[in-house]
């Protein structure tokens, strides 16, 4: 059955108490209030080569913002980035944001880099990267400021000067067809778009390390976005001749030929997560593997399955928390 497509916000909505003027130092404590956007336990150079992965893959910049639960101003940005749909729209089609936390494992040596020849920063920081981790520029964040808060016109014009140039899709394809055909490979060709939540699930999930290793001894793993690539829309109908939304997927041979396809008995699976799907997905890699044994499609399989239960649970979680903050009401 073809799964309604939603929309997974970026960035959580914030309710920001009145704070001081100027970037926040790190003397400042924080608010009980205040919900927490940084984990002090995340790896700083852990979260960088995740971002990384996904950047490589959709094109993007790394957007990193230094600070901490403490910092005010830290706050006042993270809230703008979700607030302000163009804000919001540039970051999630050209950016990977990474949270870092200052007292975070490597983070002062990874702020150190970032911040170069930069004395005394205040907080927010942020650094873009590119998707091989090269440092681009560097920005302290009071020349964003207006007044109590940051000037959305100054956010925005900086995020739009660091955003990387869109890609071809055709030229992206046929790089991906000429790596198939000099490695003896087939194509795993998902098309996605910035918005649509399962696509981006579907990138996560093709991303994780175990499963990114074990697809990639039979395909090229290659992503076209519908919105953010010149002539994605027009190669997606060339593949994709019934609607039935996306992530919508293709196994191709090396010359383009189309072996296999996302679109079952009950319309496009998208992102296999029930166990019919998973069991098409599944289906789909045994007719068109040459190099994956059973026992990696076994693994991958399992892979799904953990992923779909994991998912299947935040959904109760949620639903639960909405009956609760109803009947509150």
């Amino acid at each position: 059955m073809t799964r309604t497509h939603r929309i997974l916000a970026l960035v959580t909505l914030l309710t920001i108490p009145a704070a001081a003027y100027g970037q926040t130092t790190v003397t400042e404590t924080k608010s009980a209030s205040r919900p927490s956007i940084y984990d002090v336990k995340a790896d700083a150079r852990e979260q960088i080569k995740a971002a990384r992965t996904i950047a490589r893959r959709d094109n993007q910049r790394i957007l990193v913002m230094f600070g901490g639960d403490w910092c005010g101003w830290c706050h006042k940005l993270h809230e703008l980035f979700a607030k302000d749909g163009e804000i919001r729209k540039v970051l999630s089609e050209d950016y990977r944001l990474v949270m870092v936390d200052t007292k975070a494992p490597n983070a002062e040596a990874f702020l150190a880099e970032c911040q170069g020849d930069l004395k005394n920063v205040g907080f927010p920081f942020l650094a873009v990267l590119d998707a091989d981790g090269k440092i681009l520029t560097r920005q302290q964040t009071d020349p964003l400021e207006e007044g109590d808060h940051h000037d959305p016109k100054k956010v925005r014009a900086f995020l739009e000067e660091w955003a990387p140039t869109k890609q071809d899709a055709a030229k992206v394809l046929q790089a991906a067809l000429d790596r198939a055909s000099s490695e003896d490979k087939r194509v795993f060709l998902h098309f996605g778009a910035p918005w649509c939540g399962w696509c981006h699930k579907l990138d996560g999930f093709l991303a994780r390390e175990d499963v990114a290793k074990l697809i990639g001894k039979d395909y090229v793993d290659v992503k076209i976005d519908n919105d953010r690539m010149i002539g994605a829309k027009e190669i997606f109908a060339k593949y994709c001749k019934t609607p039935g939304g996306i992530p919508w997927f293709a196994f191709l041979d090396a010359k383009g030929e189309v072996l296999a396809n996302s679109d079952g008995p009950k319309g496009n699976i998208g992102y296999p997560m029930t166990a019919d799907e998973i069991a098409q997905f599944v289906a789909l890699l045994k007719k068109t593997a040459r190099k994956l044994d059973d026992s990696d499609i076994a693994a991958i399989e399992k892979a799904l399955k953990a992923e779909g239960e994991k998912i299947e649970s935040q959904q109760r979680e949620r639903a639960a928390a909405a009956t609760t903050r109803a009947s509150s009401n």
